[in-house]
């Protein structure tokens, strides 16, 4: 009781906004390999799974670096974690930024690569961190699930404007890395503040934290069912997150309507198009979050799933009708109406749905997992190499059919759907007892 009492009188209103910060930060970084891939593409002879490799070696990367932040936040804490991230984060882009100045296409591309995937690095351990903090922030499961949609909004932020002011800097014409030096700059300011911040700051750690404990098996997690799936569901959520929002891009990109109906650039027209998915994913997270704490999260995650697989369903057999859109002109800075394929505007309303997808399985997942909470949730962070490997799968279809290539989000989505419906009751098979984690 004493415990809770002071639980309830601590404000925490600088660790969430902290943690919001960092939101943004993970997927502005992650999301400006997107538009970069069509340079990628360029590069290399047009090879479509090379416009996809920079975001393959961002994600993978959470298949290494995974487990490690699972142990480093379990041993050191939220705070040393995430100084290390932004550290790292702050090396990768530099790396990317140099590969600019490589005269070698094949050189520079190998390490734009190595800088993506070192980046990959931070955005595995910045996760790491804003999930469980603002999980465990909040006093009930509903509010938890709530802090982390408020959380997803500012990620969607970040998201949206990466596209818009990626796409609006390269243009169609583009085919070098360092026509994006400016957001190279400003990503590198803000992982430098970021480290500032939170260097000067306190966060609230685990009651736990320095003393001797004992030795957390990784495997008594998967004891619990609900864990389990949510593992497998959340490496199918980033793959359909990713794989929707890349292939929209490049759809787009090529589209012979979009070059022949807009005096617009391609480039800038499809980074706003996909701008839109993210900022719909914006707005779907800060509703989820606004009605987190009423609705589970079984529920929330069942009729989002539900809402992409119509969607895609719709969009892979309307007919590639044109019709008025928003668009950007990178000529002009503004935003205007462009014309564009009506089965993308299917793809790209995806986003609204998908947005609450993560903080519901991540909140399912680890209701009940107690003391096996921080491991949990860097083996959690393995599995979104989805976000890597779905795209690339995609990539094999598109070869002949980017529209028959949505059939693989659409698997995806049909899977959680599946999760949210049946898999997500919690259960262990060792009885294991449930013991909520309780930050001081």
């Amino acid at each position: 009781m004493v415990e809770k009492s002071q639980r309830e009188k601590r404000n925490f209103a600088l660790p969430i906004a902290i943690m919001f910060a960092l939101f943004f930060m993970i997927a502005f970084v992650t999301g400006y390999q997107n538009p970069l891939g069509s340079v990628i593409e360029k590069m290399s002879n047009g090879n479509k799974l090379m416009s996809q490799l920079g975001t393959f070696a961002n994600f993978i990367a959470y298949a290494f670096m995974g487990y490690p932040a699972g142990i480093l936040l379990q041993n050191k804490g939220f705070r040393i974690t995430a100084l290390w991230a932004v550290t790292i984060g702050f090396i990768g882009v530099a790396i990317t930024y140099i590969s600019g100045f490589i005269g070698d296409d094949a050189v520079a591309v190998t390490i734009y690569l190595v800088g993506a995937f070192v980046a990959g690095f931070s955005m595995c351990l910045l996760n790491s961190v804003v999930n469980p903090l603002l999980n465990s922030l909040g006093s009930t499961p509903k509010q938890g699930n709530q802090l982390v949609q408020f959380g997803g909004s500012f990620n969607s932020l970040g998201a949206t404007l990466a596209p818009v002011i990626v796409g609006g800097l390269l243009g169609g014409a583009a085919s070098t890395i360092s026509s994006a030096n400016p957001v190279f700059y400003l990503a590198m300011a803000i992982f430098a503040a970021a480290f500032l911040v939170l260097y000067f700051s306190k966060l609230p750690e685990s009651p736990d934290l320095g003393k001797k404990k004992e030795k957390i098996k990784v495997a008594k997690a998967f004891a619990y069912t609900n864990f389990t799936f949510g593992v497998l569901a959340i490496f199918c959520y980033v793959g359909l997150e990713v794989g929707i929002a890349n292939w929209t891009l490049q759809y787009l990109e090529k589209s012979p309507d979009v070059i022949s109906n807009n005096i617009m650039e391609s480039a800038a027209i499809a980074g706003t198009v996909v701008g839109i998915y993210w900022l719909l994913m914006l707005i779907g997270r800060f509703l989820g979050g606004v009605i987190g704490g009423k609705i589970s999260s079984r529920a929330m995650l069942t009729v989002a799933a539900l809402g992409v697989m119509a969607l895609i369903a719709v969009g892979i057999f309307t007919s590639e009708t044109i019709v008025d859109f928003i668009g950007f002109s990178s000529a002009e800075f503004s935003f205007g109406v462009v014309k564009i394929p009506l089965n993308a505007v299917f793809f790209v309303l995806c986003g609204f749905f998908a947005s609450v997808m993560w903080g519901a399985i991540f909140n399912l997942s680890v209701t009940g997992l107690g003391k096996y909470t921080a491991v949990a949730s860097g083996i959690f962070m393995v599995m979104v190499c989805g976000g890597g490997v779905f795209p690339a799968i995609q990539s094999l279809i598109a070869s002949n059919s980017i529209i028959a290539s949505f059939w693989v989000p659409f698997c995806l989505a049909a899977y959680i759907c599946i999760y949210a419906l049946f898999l997500s009751r919690p259960k262990n098979t060792e009885g294991l007892p449930e013991e909520p984690e309780i930050l001081n």
